[in-house]
């Protein structure tokens, strides 16, 4: 089988099922796992997957950047934002992740809520200026221009300084295998410590998330309370997901 053919048949599983391990697809073409390895490598190099332990699963979506995460999937990210809204209790102390979805909850936060937004986004925190009832508290550090979000040091030690009711948590990617994970190490980071310091920590997976993932694991999903998505249920990566997570539909 030539390399070209060897590149469409892993992609073409890989939109079937979600994953490709490579020991199965060596097994399935009477290759050895180092090639398909290496054909994977190849596909992770073009952008086309994400190379977990073992093989691959599609790359998130919601890896690009700032301005262009806001043109994806933005209807389902105002659904998952409702839903999340619903979550905050009047006078409870909420933090508040960076990036498009956890903006759009601050756009529909009720004029009459009276709660604490702890948030670590300039963008977050200034979309939530003219809120009458919100007292915000922004958290300092190293502005991350990927996702517009203050990381590094400086960040998390003013992290453990705040306790909170809840954590809305947004992340790149929600696969069954590989977990919650986001593009960055050092965001990745601030998002575990920010977890640290909330009683419940619920995720934004959008449906553009689901069944993808980026290089960094953020939690496993026992450190969640769980996950609000606006997906198809009936898909077999969400009955995989139920599983292991309890998810709350948008």
């Amino acid at each position: 089988m030539l390399a070209a053919e060897r590149r469409d048949h892993l992609l073409a599983a890989l939109r079937r099922d979600g994953k490709i391990v490579a020991k199965d697809v060596a097994a399935q073409l009477g290759l050895s796992e180092d090639s398909i390895r290496r054909d994977l490598r190849d596909l992770a190099a073009d952008g086309l997957c994400q190379r977990v332990y073992g093989g691959a699963v599609p790359i998130s979506p919601a890896a690009t950047d700032y301005a262009g995460r806001t043109r994806i999937g933005a209807e389902g990210k105002q659904r998952v934002a409702a839903a999340a809204v619903r979550l905050i209790d009047p006078g409870s102390t909420v933090i508040l992740d960076g990036g498009t979805t956890a903006l759009a909850i601050a756009g529909l936060l009720p004029p009459t809520l009276e709660c604490t937004i702890v948030t670590h986004s300039p963008t977050v925190a200034a979309a939530l200026v003219d809120h009458p009832r919100a007292d915000v508290f922004i958290l300092g550090g190293r502005l991350f221009k990927h996702s517009a979000v203050a990381s590094g040091a400086a960040a998390i030690e003013a992290a453990q300084r705040i306790s909170a009711d809840l954590f809305l948590l947004g992340v790149t990617g929600v696969h069954p295998d590989a977990g919650l994970t986001t593009g960055d190490p050092d965001e990745a980071a601030m998002k575990r410590a920010l977890a640290c310091r909330a009683a419940e920590t619920y995720v934004l997976g959008s449906a553009e998330k689901i069944g993808t993932a980026s290089p960094f694991t953020v939690l496993d999903f026992a450190e969640v309370a769980g996950v609000i998505t606006d997906a198809d249920p009936a898909t077999d990566t969400m009955r995989l997901l139920a599983e292991r997570v309890r998810l709350l539909p948008a």
